[in-house]
């Protein structure tokens, strides 16, 4: 997830202007807000919620 992650922040800090900290900072939603408008409205998801709960188990931060 290491490469995933640095790229999408390159897409964040490029789209919305964030900086590290707001992009390790932000939800998921945040980060699907942001990208929304760039997203056709009929566009199928490419990454659900069962995705993302099969990466947090995987990745755990240590989070509650």
């Amino acid at each position: 997830m290491g490469d995933a992650a640095l790229s999408l922040l390159g897409v964040m800090a490029r789209v919305a202007g964030w900086r590290p900290d707001d992009f390790w900072n932000a939800t998921p939603a945040d980060v699907r807000a942001v990208l929304a408008g760039w997203v056709e409205a009929d566009a199928g998801a490419s990454f659900d919620g069962t995705a993302l709960a099969a990466l947090m188990e995987k990745f755990p931060d240590g989070r509650d």
